[in-house]
Formats: C-alpha cells, sequence, structure tokens
C-alpha cells in the first residue's frame, strides 16, 4: 500500500488550484496564513461554509467541545476543492504541525463538475496533507442536501463520496460519514436541523460535534 493516495489522472476544474477575488475571502487567507505561521493549533477543519459556521450557528458547540482540542478554522464560505488546494498551496496549514486535519469539502462543486471530478479534488486535498504534513486525515462524507433522498444534489453527494471512499483507504486516514444523523429513516433531510437544506444550525453542529468527538479523540490519543 503506497503512502500517498493514488493521483489524480486528468485535469479538469475540481483539481486544478483557484484564488478567488472576493475582498473578505483574501482578508479571512490572510488571517489563515498568520494561523498557520503561529502553529498553535493540534486540530485543524478544513472545508466550506458549512466549516466555516462553526464561528457562527456553531459557536456553542466549537467553544465547548473543540477549543479545549485546540482546534482551528480554515472553512471558506462558498469555496470548492479548487479553492482548498490554491489555500494549501499558499501558506495555509502547510508548515504548522497539526495532529489532525478533518476535511469536508465538495457540495459546492456539484453541478459544476461530476461526482468523479469532485472526487477527484477531494483525493488531490488528502494528496497533499499527506505529503507534506505528518498528521493525520479525518475525511468526512459529505453532508446530505436537499429535502428528499432521490433530489440529483443528494445522489451526486453520496457518489463523489463513494468513489473518494474508495481511493482514501490509507493508513493516516480514518474516513467517516455521519450523514445519517441528519435524515430520517425515509431518507428525507432533518430540516429541523437544516433548514435551509444545506446548513447546520445551532442543534445540528451539536450533533456534528458529539457524532465526530469520539473518532477525533481517539486519533489524537494514538
Amino acid at each position: 500500500m503506497t503512502a500517498l493516495v493514488a493521483l489524480a489522472l486528468l485535469q479538469h476544474s475540481a483539481v486544478t488550484p483557484v484564488q478567488r477575488s472576493d475582498t473578505w475571502w483574501q482578508s479571512r487567507h490572510r488571517v489563515c496564513v498568520e494561523q498557520t505561521r503561529k502553529a498553535e493549533f493540534d486540530v485543524a477543519f478544513i472545508g466550506d461554509s458549512i466549516t466555516q459556521g462553526w464561528e457562527g450557528a456553531g459557536k456553542a458547540a466549537w467553544d465547548e467541545h473543540f477549543v479545549p482540542l485546540r482546534a482551528a478554522n480554515f472553512g471558506f464560505s462558498g469555496d470548492r476543492t479548487q479553492h482548498v488546494l490554491w489555500r494549501l498551496a499558499n501558506g495555509e496549514i502547510v508548515g504548522a504541525k497539526p495532529k489532525v486535519m478533518i476535511v469536508m469539502i465538495g457540495t459546492n462543486n456539484l453541478g459544476a463538475n461530476t461526482p468523479q471530478e469532485t472526487a477527484d479534488g477531494v483525493v488531490e486535498i488528502v494528496n497533499t496533507l499527506l505529503a507534506r504534513t505528518n498528521a493525520k486525515v479525518l475525511l468526512l462524507g459529505i453532508f446530505p442536501r436537499a429535502a428528499t433522498a432521490d433530489n440529483s444534489f443528494r445522489l451526486a453527494a453520496a457518489d463523489a463520496t463513494r468513489f473518494y471512499w474508495e481511493r482514501c483507504d490509507q493508513p493516516r486516514v480514518t474516513r467517516l460519514d455521519i450523514g445519517a444523523h441528519f435524515v430520517r429513516s425515509d431518507g428525507s433531510l432533518r430540516t429541523m436541523l437544516m433548514p435551509d437544506a444545506l446548513h447546520l444550525n445551532s442543534n445540528g453542529y451539536g450533533i456534528w460535534a458529539k457524532a465526530m468527538l469520539p473518532t477525533l479523540k481517539q486519533m489524537l490519543e494514538g
């Protein structure tokens, strides 16, 4: 078994690093580069608006569960895999020495990219983290979205997760899918946790924290 996940063979938008021009995004990137330089964190959360939301709806759960673990938030609203790849190549996380990096990205690629291309982007992120840090990776499945189980975005998210799941069976990577916590037995979304059928509210973040903590703590202690 190789140390790294097999590289994506085809070049496309999901694996091509791209910088965003938004002023707030540039500002947040500079903050995250400085956070990396200080290297005062053991856990790094990497993702999009769902991850950035730990600073909003998820703040109470974050303060309770993750501040004691010395966690840092590298989530950027609207990011796709290509934006995360650019950030990693331009001063974020790489150079610090986190023990565990939590990755949950890809939902914003769906529609613009196929599930396979989205998975390529996730795999490329994992490759980069494994190659350029000594940390472990906690790789999450893309959270379910849309109200019903047969929605095209829901199906695409599940397919993308399955595709990168198969390619990320590695010694330093732990795969964890907690999506079942956000749906009912018939597959319909628990909209009391995701009011807009995509983003979590405070209760949703509490469930995410409690579903992930046992695995995260085991990784930190191992």
